[in-house]
């Protein structure tokens, strides 16, 4: 074989090592349907809505937020601008147990009497204490508006919306955790908590970490660089 072409099987193999490592899945998200069952001021009340949950890697840990593709319960009388606030529990499950509460914004518009009630995007931080895969799915929302509680509860055993592999803080892997990873609600509009929306922002999904893999890629590429870098000499003195 001519030194041209192991020179460029060489950068082939090098090449698709690079495409498979980056390409390894870290993450699944999918939207869930959740039937929630609320018990308001005036009696029970109950939706389905589709759920997305996201996981941004932000320093040790992640912001997560939780959306809401429909509304939820609804009020006999008109929510003016800034009268609705909710929060949410997301439930952890896998590798680590516990809670994490989301927390959103104030309603930004009036929302009609006998209307769903929309639901703004609730966010929160999420800081593992162990390593692996962790499940996040939906769990109580609570809607706070005109000095009453609506309290929403999922029926339906909804499954997770999002699974992130991760790294522990402090390194430690398997088993679950009675109060689960470091939270805290995020600072939005008129709620408070310990979010930050500071860091990188990998999207969630398999391609969670591809900035991290791509890393890992460009070393096998190094690696098959060097190799070309071999048979190329190594021709050069059989040549000679």
């Amino acid at each position: 074989m001519s030194n041209q072409k192991r020179t460029t099987l060489a950068l082939a193999a090098a090449l698709a090592g690079s495409i498979v490592v980056a390409g390894a899945p870290a993450a699944h998200a999918e939207v869930v349907d959740v039937n929630y069952q609320c018990v308001t001021p005036i009696g029970p009340k109950g939706a389905v809505s589709p759920i997305d949950i996201k996981g941004v890697k932000s320093g040790d840990g992640y912001k997560l937020t939780m959306s809401f593709q429909k509304g939820v319960s609804s009020s006999p009388v008109e929510l003016g601008k800034g009268a609705m606030n909710p929060s949410a529990v997301i439930e952890l499950g896998g590798a680590e147990q516990g809670k994490v509460q989301v927390t959103g914004p104030a309603n930004s518009e009036a929302i009609p009497a006998n209307t769903p009630i929309k639901i703004s995007d609730l966010s929160g931080t999420y800081t593992p204490k162990k390593s692996g895969k962790v499940t996040f799915t939906a769990g109580v929302l609570t809607i706070k508006a005109l000095g009453t509680t609506t309290t929403c509860t999922p029926k339906n055993s909804p499954g997770p919306s999002l699974e992130l592999d991760v790294q522990g803080v402090g390194g430690s892997s398997g088993g679950g955790s009675d109060d689960g990873g470091s939270t805290g609600g995020a600072s939005t509009g008129g709620s408070t908590g310990g979010a930050s929306g500071g860091g990188e922002l990998p999207r969630t999904g398999p391609l969670d970490s591809a900035a991290a893999l791509g890393t890992l890629g460009g070393t096998v590429l190094l690696t098959g660089a060097a190799g070309v870098l071999w048979l190329t000499r190594r021709g050069q003195r059989s040549a000679g």
